[in-house]
């Protein structure tokens, strides 16, 4: 494997390519630190230091690389072009126009790339005037810095400016970020955005090592790590495999000329979902923390009690249940909006193929979703077992701060999948030249 990277490194063109990736990497961290105007540098890393963050908020500050909390330049990171990617995803499938373009091939991707684009800055709008706000009334750091405002009064400037400033700020931010994660897909190694949520989960690694290091010792440190490389070998393991359908296509003559009789597959992964149910289920499981700033938080009644204590607490078994079925149903929820069998056998059928033993048509397409369907249910348990792993470290470690810290669940997930797809990448770049590639 070593070998390999110095033999990319020895191409010019490759050669080219990784550093490019890194310079666009060095630039995304660098937007990553730097504080918006108006944001008290000083302010930010006092709470930084006092305050324990848990629910989504803390999993959108793994994804920025700890630029969230921070209000930095590039604080809401790649996730308004992740949630606008899924919706037009999700809408494609409702409304004809985006299916159309979708059937159009490269030029119909292009329009709905232009679309998501669209959507990004409009959702970093509200992301940003949501999370300044909440940094204004002190729920962003679950109101343990009311002694020290993020965003000061004295700046002499009046306020409704410095927040119009640092919304349009933050967002102008969110639209620099798609550009350098198109600029990787196009002139890097590829998949710039994902890149860019590994980069930033990878940031986190050196300093929540060092945390567990701090509170707990050497030992338990090791033993964190030894259990890092058992699960990163298991989602390994997982995330390479798949059920392959054969196919066979009928030979035909077109012309004076013969085609077809081939035979090759249709391989259907384990985890077709990917992160996406866990991502629905954090956000859903929000809700109840959200509800209870509704409530009175000096004078907690018994239902305020019993959300925080069974729905919001991430030790509770509650929580654990309830988070475990919701990516289940969602896993299942999101294979059957992303893979049709109905046009996978209608486009087989078209172009002469089949599978051996089944007849064409709708025997085809309820073969596929039979299969499809017993594959996914081992693939929703691995997703929700992977992803309650912060849960038991949390109950484990007993500290709140290493609820969604990025040696388990989501993390793990993305930075495998990403790891995984690059090392492909960069080995048929390899491959082409004739060099032996990374995987053997």
């Amino acid at each position: 494997m070593l070998s390999a990277f110095f033999s990319a490194f020895r191409t010019p063109d490759l050669r080219k390519k990784l550093l490019f990736t890194v310079a666009i990497i060095g630039v995304y961290r660098l937007g990553a630190t730097l504080p918006s105007p108006g944001v008290s540098f000083g302010n930010v890393q006092k709470c930084l230091d006092t305050i324990q963050t848990d629910g989504v908020l803390s999993l959108l500050n793994l994804f920025s690389g700890g630029a969230l909390l921070s209000l930095s330049v590039f604080a809401l990171g790649i996730m308004p072009y992740i949630t606008a990617s899924i919706i037009l995803q999700l809408l494609t499938v409702v409304i004809p126009r985006l299916e159309q373009l979708r059937k159009e091939g490269q030029s119909g991707q292009a329009k709905i790339t232009q679309y998501t684009r669209y959507l990004t800055l409009g959702l970093g709008v509200l992301q940003a005037s949501a999370f300044v706000a909440l940094a204004r009334s002190g729920q962003l750091f679950n109101n343990q810095c009311d002694n020290f405002p993020i965003v000061p009064e004295n700046t002499g400037l009046p306020m409704w400016l410095t927040l119009t400033v640092l919304v349009i700020t933050m967002t102008a931010g969110t639209g620099v970020v798609m550009w350098l994660g198109e600029l990787i897909t196009d002139r890097g190694v590829g998949n710039g955005m994902s890149v860019l949520i590994f980069t930033s989960i990878a940031a986190r690694l050196p300093g929540e090592g060092w945390s567990i290091k701090t509170s707990k010792g050497w030992g338990m440190f090791f033993l964190v790590i030894l259990l890092v490389l058992v699960v990163i070998s298991l989602v390994v393991f997982i995330e390479q495999a798949q059920r392959r359908i054969p196919v066979q296509y009928a030979k035909r003559m077109i012309g004076r000329r013969m085609y077809g009789g081939t035979s090759t597959y249709i391989p259907l992964k384990v985890n077709q979902a990917g992160v996406i149910p866990v991502i629905f289920a954090s956000s859903l499981l929000y809700l109840p923390q959200l509800a209870l700033q509704f409530f009175d938080q000096n004078n907690p009644g018994d239902v305020q009690a019993w959300i925080q204590n069974n729905l919001v607490s991430p030790s509770s078994p509650t929580h654990i249940i309830a988070y475990f079925l919701l990516i289940i149903f969602f896993t299942y929820f999101y294979v059957s909006i992303t893979f049709n069998p109905t046009e996978v056998a209608d486009n087989m059928k078209k172009y002469g193929g089949f599978v051996p033993g089944i007849r064409p048509g709708k025997p085809t397409a309820d073969y596929l979703d039979f299969i499809l369907s017993r594959i996914t249910l081992p693939g929703a348990f691995y997703l929700g077992l992977i992803s309650i792993l912060p849960n038991f470290f949390f109950i484990w470690l007993d500290n709140q701060q290493y609820q969604n810290f990025p040696f388990g669940g989501t993390a793990v997930l993305i930075m495998v999948g990403v790891g995984l797809e690059t090392v492909k990448q960069i080995e048929s770049q390899l491959m082409q030249r004739n060099y032996e590639g990374f995987l053997r």
